[in-house]
């Protein structure tokens, strides 16, 4: 006997469990929450995530992986110019709405709240950012390469303060949602690529 054929979609499922834990955090989020959010009941939760709350989150982490970083990365090799599509990113967090804001950038939380909790979990989440700072380089390559980035710094060092800035601005847009303030702090920060 094969047991009750599974009636959800496992994507969609683990979008919503996303929605939970990025809002909440990984330790404070519940089962209970989850099983909610995601509208299944517990037998079926276990059936599909047989590691519980943690192979849950690591399935979160990767579908936001695939659709945010790979999204960043196909925008990327189109662009023309690769340092101003850098520049656009960058510009358009502070055009995101305040609810956004409040809730950071999802593998930067991950990276501050498990470094103590669950080093393995947090060293995913880390690769992902780490895949965004090589994203980065590559593009800075490029520019170079296309006299279009005349910076002195090596693009290696640039793509760190890149992901730097971007780190930051996961917990300063927490404090200082609004368009205004964020948009003078994103300016000052890409004058790294002048």
């Amino acid at each position: 006997m094969s047991g009750r054929p599974k009636i959800f979609d496992n994507e969609e499922v683990i979008s919503k469990a996303a929605e939970v834990f990025w809002r909440q955090g990984y330790e404070a989020t519940s089962t209970e929450d989850l099983l909610a959010a995601m509208g299944i009941g517990k037998g079926s939760f276990y059936l599909a995530f047989k590691g519980g709350k943690k192979e849950l989150y690591e399935k979160v982490l990767e579908q936001f992986d695939q659709a945010a970083v790979s999204r960043f990365r196909k925008e990327l090799d189109a662009a023309a110019d690769p340092v101003e599509y850098i520049r656009e990113f960058f510009r358009s967090i502070a055009r995101q709405p305040k609810k956004v804001h409040q809730k950071g950038c999802i593998f930067g939380n991950a990276v501050a709240e498990l470094s103590n909790i669950d080093p393995l979990l947090m060293k995913q989440a880390a690769h992902h950012l780490q895949e965004l700072e090589a994203n980065f380089l590559e593009a800075l390559h490029r520019g170079k390469q296309q006299g279009i980035l005349t910076s002195k710094q090596e693009p290696a060092l640039l793509a760190r303060l890149l992901l730097n800035n971007w780190n930051g601005l996961g917990i300063t847009r927490r404090m200082y949602p609004d368009s205004e303030s964020l948009s003078t702090l994103i300016e000052a920060q890409l004058s790294i690529l002048d």
